[in-house]
C-alpha cells in the first residue's frame, strides 16, 4: 500500500500528459537588461508607477560637476545629481528613492566607472 501512495504522490508532481516533472516559474524574474534595477519601492508618476529604472553609461560630459571619487563612494548627493542625466528619473524623483533602491542603482553606477579589465581582475579576487 505504501508503494502505491508514493507512486500517486510522484504522479501529482509530474506534468499532466507527458509524465515529466513540472517547473514553477517565479513571476518577478530579473530584468532582461543588466542595467535595469527593479525597485523595491516603486515611484509614483501621475497615475503610473515606475517599477524599474534603466540606467545607461554616462558620457564624460554628463559627469561635469560631479567628483568621480564621490560617485565611487556612492555619495548620495552625487548620485542624485547624476541620475536625471542617465535615467528617466527627474531630480525630485531621484531624491525620493528608497535608500535600498539608491544603493542598488549606485552599484550599477560604480560599475560604469570601472574599466572592463579592472572588473575582470576584481572578479578573480572575489
Amino acid at each position: 500500500m505504501d508503494t502505491v501512495d508514493n507512486n500517486a504522490e510522484n504522479l501529482e508532481s509530474q506534468g499532466p500528459a507527458t509524465g515529466q516533472p513540472t517547473v514553477e516559474v517565479e513571476a518577478n524574474a530579473e530584468p532582461a537588461n543588466p542595467n535595469t534595477v527593479r525597485l523595491d519601492t516603486p515611484i509614483k508618476r501621475g497615475s503610473h508607477l515606475l517599477k524599474e529604472i534603466t540606467l545607461r553609461k554616462p558620457a564624460s560630459g554628463e559627469l561635469r560637476g560631479i567628483h568621480l571619487a564621490e560617485l565611487l563612494n556612492m555619495d548620495v548627493t552625487s548620485l542624485i545629481k547624476l541620475l536625471p542625466r542617465i535615467t528617466q528619473l527627474t531630480a525630485p524623483e531621484a531624491a525620493q528613492l528608497d535608500p535600498a533602491d539608491l544603493v542598488a542603482i549606485g552599484v550599477k553606477v560604480t560599475g560604469f566607472l570601472l574599466q572592463k579589465q579592472t572588473k575582470k581582475d576584481a572578479s578573480l579576487l572575489a
